[in-house]
C-alpha cells in the first residue's frame, strides 16, 4: 500500500515516464471517447460525482495517471495499492481509515492496480465500504473484468474502455518531453520526426515504453552534457533491432498486408515470409497478421484444404500464448502452409452470393417442413409437416426442400476441383442427382 498527496514532486533522477506523468486532464493524453467534452467520464469528474469504476485497457495508456488525475480534481485523498502485495489486514486497514475520514468529510480514492489478481476473498473485503460510499474505487486491470472481477463487485462499479494510444498521441507526448522542463527542456535534443515515429510504432500504443525508449536514445545520442544528437542507429540500439518505417495506421500498413495476402493467394510461399517478416520486424501486432491469415483459410483456400483453417486458427492461439517474438516461427507456418496449399474461393463466393439474396429479395417465411413444433399449436399450424429426419433413411438424406420456392434451384455453393475440393464437389453433385432423381420417383408415384 502506499500512501501519496495528490502530486509528489518529482526530481530529475526519476525516470522521465515518471516525471512527464500529465496532472491534468488538458494534459492527459488520448482517451477522448472517455474524456471529450460533454462525455460521461468527464462530466462525472467535472461535477464531482465520481463513482467507483474499472478502468480497462492495455499497458501504458494511462489508467494510474487518470485515477491520480480523478483524485485531484475531486479533492480526493488518494492511495495506491497493490494487489500483488496487499492481503485483507492491509485492506481492512485501510477501510477503517478511510471511515473515519469519511466521518470527517473527506473523500478518499482507493486505486488498485491489477484488481484481476486479488482473489474472491480480497475482492470481497471491498464490497461493504464500496457500498457505504467510504471509498471510491477505482480498479485498473488489462484483463477482461466480467472474466476476473467478481460479479457483486463489477456490479457497483461502472466499466470504462481505455484505448491503445495512436501513434499521434505517442508523438505528442514525445515531443512534450522534449519541451517540457520537466522532460528535456533544457536540453540540446536534435531528432528528426521521422525517429520519434519509429519510436511510436515501437512503443505500439505504450507511452510509458516510448517514453522509456527516448530517454535512452537522449542519454546515449552523439554529443556531451546537455547535447544531443539522436541518429537512426542510436533508436536502433534501444529498440534492440532495426528501425523499419512503418505505419500501421497509414498506407504502408495495408501495403504490406495486401503483399503477403496476395502472396499466400498466388503460392508464392517464399514472398509470403518475406512480407510476414517486414511486417513483424517493424512491431506489427502478431495477432493482427493471424487475424488475416485465418480469413485467408476459409477465403481463398476453403474446402480445397480444410486443414488450413486449422493451422491458422493453431497459429492465432501460439500468438496469443506466447507472443513475440516466439510466436513468429508459428505464423511463419501457417503462411508457408496456406501458400502452398491448393486454392478455392468458392466459399467466399458462395456467401456473396447468398448475402446479395438476402439483401435484396423478399424474406420469404421458412419452409413450413423445416419448423420446429415445440407446441400444440404450432403443430395445428402445419409446423413440421413434411419433415424427413435424415438419419431414418437409407441413405441418410432426403429429397426434402429446405430453400423458399422462389430460390428452391439457386446454386451458391459451386465448388472447384482443386485439391479435396474435388471430391467435394463429387459428392456435392450426386447428392444433388439423388434428390433430382427421388422427387421426380416421388412425384411418379403420387400420380
Amino acid at each position: 500500500m502506499e500512501q501519496e498527496t495528490l502530486f509528489d514532486n518529482r526530481n530529475k533522477t526519476a525516470p522521465l515516464a515518471d516525471r512527464m506523468r500529465p496532472e491534468t486532464l488538458e494534459d492527459y493524453a488520448g482517451q477522448l471517447q472517455l474524456l471529450g467534452q460533454g462525455r460521461i467520464l468527464r462530466r462525472m469528474i467535472d461535477r464531482d460525482e465520481v463513482q467507483s469504476m474499472v478502468l480497462w485497457g492495455p499497458p501504458g495508456v494511462g489508467k494510474t495517471t487518470l485515477a491520480r488525475i480523478i483524485a485531484r480534481y475531486t479533492k480526493a485523498r488518494f492511495i495506491n495499492f497493490s494487489a500483488v502485495t496487499s492481503g485483507i489486514k492491509e485492506i481492512r486497514d485501510v477501510m477503517n481509515e478511510a471511515e473515519k475520514n469519511r466521518a470527517m468529510g473527506s473523500k478518499t480514492i482507493l486505486f488498485v492496480d491489477e484488481i484481476h489478481r486479488f482473489n474472491k476473498a480480497q475482492q470481497d473485503a471491498f464490497l461493504p465500504f464500496v457500498e457505504r460510499g467510504s471509498i471510491t474505487l477505482i480498479g485498473a486491470t488489462t484483463e477482461i473484468p466480467s472474466f476476473e472481477i467478481n460479479s457483486a463487485l463489477l456490479s457497483r462499479c461502472k466499466v470504462f474502455v481505455l484505448k491503445a494510444l495512436t501513434e499521434d498521441d505517442v508523438v505528442e507526448l514525445l515531443k512534450r518531453a522534449l519541451a517540457s522542463p520537466k522532460g528535456f527542456g533544457t536540453w540540446n535534443v536534435t531528432i528528426s520526426d521521422d525517429l520519434l515515429k519509429l519510436i511510436a510504432v515501437y512503443a505500439n500504443g505504450d507511452a510509458r515504453t516510448a517514453l522509456n525508449t527516448l530517454e535512452m536514445a537522449v542519454l546515449n545520442g552523439e554529443g556531451d552534457g546537455i547535447n544531443s544528437v539522436i541518429s537512426k542507429a542510436t533508436i536502433e540500439q534501444c529498440i534492440n533491432g532495426k528501425a523499419l518505417l512503418y505505419d500501421k495506421n497509414g498506407e504502408e500498413h495495408y501495403n504490406l498486408i495486401s503483399a503477403l495476402h496476395k502472396s499466400m493467394r498466388n503460392s508464392d510461399a517464399d514472398a509470403a515470409v518475406y512480407w510476414l517478416a517486414r511486417m513483424l520486424e517493424a512491431g506489427e501486432d502478431p495477432l493482427y497478421i493471424a487475424r488475416r491469415v485465418v480469413r485467408f483459410a476459409s477465403e481463398d483456400v476453403g474446402m480445397a484444404d480444410s486443414r488450413c483453417l486449422e493451422v491458422a486458427v493453431a497459429a492465432y492461439q501460439a500468438c496469443q500464448f506466447l507472443g513475440r517474438p516466439e510466436c513468429n516461427v508459428h505464423l511463419t507456418h501457417a503462411v508457408v502452409f496456406c501458400s502452398l496449399a491448393p486454392k478455392s474461393n468458392a466459399l467466399e463466393a458462395a456467401y456473396n452470393t447468398a448475402a446479395e439474396d438476402a439483401r435484396t429479395m423478399l424474406d420469404e417465411p421458412v419452409p413450413l417442413q423445416i419448423r420446429n413444433a415445440p407446441t400444440q399449436l404450432m403443430e395445428d399450424l402445419g409446423y413440421g409437416n413434411g419433415y424427413v429426419y435424415a438419419h431414418d433413411t437409407k441413405e441418410k438424406v432426403s429429397s426434402m426442400q429446405c430453400l423458399p420456392d422462389s430460390l428452391k434451384d439457386r446454386h451458391y455453393y459451386n465448388p472447384t476441383e482443386q485439391g479435396v475440393e474435388k471430391r467435394v464437389k463429387e459428392r456435392k453433385d450426386q447428392l444433388e442427382a439423388w434428390k433430382k432423381w427421388k422427387r421426380a420417383d416421388d412425384k411418379k408415384k403420387q400420380q
